[in-house]
């Protein structure tokens, strides 16, 4: 049986980087960790004023959407935090 041919490849060379590294923007770790926390404290509030009789204006007219704006403020933080470099 004859022998196969072999190809003949190209060696990979990895595409070249610039000399000046990617630096995150000031605003970008404060803003991930501020959207973090006001998620984070939106839902706790949420839960301890439904569970108590105290009326908090704002969140008693929202209802159950108080849940997707406080994990909505999380992952726009979780999407920042990919950003970060």
């Amino acid at each position: 049986m004859p022998k196969s041919k072999v190809r003949k490849k190209a060696v990979y060379t990895p595409p070249q980087r610039s000399q000046k590294a990617a630096v995150s923007p000031r605003w970008l770790v404060p803003t991930m960790l501020f959207l973090w926390l006001a998620g984070l404290v939106w839902i706790a509030t949420f839960y301890v004023t439904a569970s108590t009789a105290t009326d908090v204006p704002l969140m008693s007219d929202l209802g159950n959407w108080n849940l997707g704006i406080g994990f909505g403020s999380i992952i726009l933080g979780v999407i920042l935090s990919t950003r970060w470099r």
